[in-house]
């Protein structure tokens, strides 16, 4: 049971609340391309959309320039962080080299009980049926960190965290290639968790690289399909 911070007043609490129950909603509202790449955002839209307050909203959208997904304009508000195939093939290259580096010491240090953690986070993921798209985002990026806990370097698995909320926005974008119905991206998911488990770090490794990899073949099919 937690116990309430004695410093903290209800009424803080409540702000605090407000605060993070807006930025995970514009951020989700990012990240999945409801808010397009650069859109202009307007405090009085987002309080229509989210039915809560300016404040939370001002201060979320703060938290989200720290996170490099939103960008403050001089005097004038903010926007959607751009969309570049330059940011993306950066982001790309940070994940996978960040993410083998966390992933192979995840393993190095692996036990049970990180099995487990790994395992049912799969399930949990992979039982999410239907367009509940908040619902899979929350359990796929669980996922993911799950097989990174391990790594005993808390500043190396915030970047991870981060490149990994930077580089969803771009799947989404991929998913516009005409052919990206056809990826399996379960058998792939299966794969990572197979060698995982079986603590090979090579294989693993390599499976999740190409995982990420593959986003990037969908996202220049996607740009010639749309002509972006």
């Amino acid at each position: 049971m937690n116990t309430p911070d004695p410093d903290i007043s209800p009424t803080q609490s409540q702000v605090i609340s407000a605060t993070q129950t807006t930025y995970q909603a514009i951020r989700r509202m990012i990240i999945t391309g409801e808010l397009a790449p650069g859109e202009k955002l307007k405090i009085e839209r987002l309080k229509e959309r989210i039915q809560t307050g300016a404040s939370p909203i001002r201060e979320a959208l703060t938290l989200l320039v720290s996170d490099k997904l939103v960008e403050r304009l001089d005097q004038r508000g903010f926007r959607t962080a751009a969309v570049s195939r330059e940011n993306f093939a950066e982001i790309l290259g940070l994940r996978c080299a960040l993410e083998e580096m966390a992933l192979r010491e995840s393993i190095a240090s692996a036990d049970e009980a990180w099995e487990d953690e790994v395992v049912l986070a799969h399930h949990r993921m992979a039982r999410v049926v239907g367009d509940d798209v908040a619902a899979f985002e929350d359990h796929h990026k669980v996922f993911h960190m799950t097989l990174l806990a391990r790594c005993k370097s808390p500043i190396l698995l915030g970047y991870c965290s981060q490149l990994y909320d930077l580089n969803v926005r771009y799947r989404y974008l991929a998913g516009r290639s005409r052919n990206y119905g056809a990826r399996d991206v379960p058998r792939e998911h299966r794969e990572i968790v197979e060698a995982a488990v079986a603590r090979n770090a090579d294989l693993a490794a390599e499976r999740l690289l190409s995982h990420y990899q593959q986003t990037g073949t969908f996202l220049h099919d996607a740009a010639e399909t749309t002509g972006a």
